[in-house]
């Protein structure tokens, strides 16, 4: 049986990204639901899991880290894919900065 949290993640997950397809939508409910997300409600944890999958799945984020740029100059070339990918998955919202992207307590650490 779903607990509260799960159902909010999946209906997070349906109304704001239609068209994903079910292998991604897998991926990102596990990851919504880790253990480092449960302190950021859980909505919130359903989009940081959702932008890092597309990050590091439909990107060449982890191409640009290899390759020696910081994570905010990878991201910023990376920025207009990830939006791409949420177009084609019907997103009702898109991602405007790296700082939507990582949970609060990231955003301290850089």
């Amino acid at each position: 049986m779903a607990t509260e949290r799960q159902r909010v993640i999946d209906r997070a997950l349906r109304t704001t990204l239609p068209r994903i397809p079910y292998l991604d939508a897998a991926a990102i409910r596990a990851d919504a639901r880790a253990r480092h997300l449960r302190s950021v409600p859980a909505e919130q944890a359903f989009w940081l899991a959702a932008i890092a999958h597309i990050r590091h799945q439909h990107t060449e984020y982890d191409a640009l880290r290899d390759d020696g740029y910081d994570r905010d100059s990878a991201f910023f070339f990376i920025l207009d894919d990830i939006n791409a990918v949420l177009d084609r998955w019907g997103a009702t919202r898109r991602l405007t900065s790296a700082a939507e992207a990582e949970p609060p307590e990231a955003e301290t650490d850089a």
